[in-house]
């Protein structure tokens, strides 16, 4: 299963953001990473450039390699609507994004990994797919013999998650319910859609 097992920090100052969560580094040095650091001059940036930027940090962000965004957003494209919004409701409708959402994880790549290893049921039953697309009234939960595992614990301890209106978060039964697809204003993530829809429609 491919994924980016790179340097994060380096990513975010790329960006100028905290893509991956909070980073000490990053607020120490928030400019683009370079031997020359802030000396270096930069040429301005083409529109074919920005666009570019953007669907990155949006493949970043989200953890997805070319290949499986490009597909997500062939979907999108044929939903119906507006194509950038689609793109990032179904973004936000993968089952490692959900786990990261409802706290059970500290950041995506954790959520990822707990997905991956079998530690997170989809109505009851285990799904080891971190791309798989959730349901309205999907039950997403720990599974029985992995609540007690230190990473969920303490993320959910560390009241990092926040809580949002198309999920509904159970504390006593360690799940979470996926009530509605997203809309755009329900998305926190800051990241330019129109621009990633221009890029892929030259």
């Amino acid at each position: 299963m491919a994924r980016y097992i790179g340097p994060k920090t380096k990513i975010a100052r790329k960006f100028g953001e905290a893509i991956f969560g909070a980073d000490r580094v990053l607020e120490k040095k928030n400019y683009p990473p370079g031997q020359h650091g802030l000396a270096r001059k930069r040429k301005k940036v083409s529109e074919y450039g920005t666009q570019l930027s953007e669907k990155q940090k949006a493949k970043s962000t989200y953890g997805i390699l070319e290949k499986q965004f490009h597909r997500t957003f062939e979907e999108a494209a044929r939903m119906g609507g507006i194509t950038g919004e689609n793109l990032l409701k179904l973004l936000e409708c993968r089952l490692d994004n959900v786990v990261y959402r409802l706290g059970i994880a500290p950041t995506r790549a954790a959520a990822r990994q707990l997905v991956s290893h079998r530690h997170i049921t989809v109505n009851g039953n285990v799904v080891n797919i971190p791309s798989y697309s959730l349901k309205v009234g999907d039950v997403v939960s720990v599974r029985e013999k992995s609540k007690s595992l230190e990473v969920i614990q303490d993320s959910l301890a560390g009241g990092r998650k926040s809580r949002y209106a198309w999920l509904e978060w159970d504390q006593a039964s360690l799940s979470g319910k996926f009530l509605q697809k997203p809309e755009r204003e329900d998305i926190p993530e800051n990241i330019k859609e129109q621009l990633i829809v221009e890029l892929y429609s030259k």
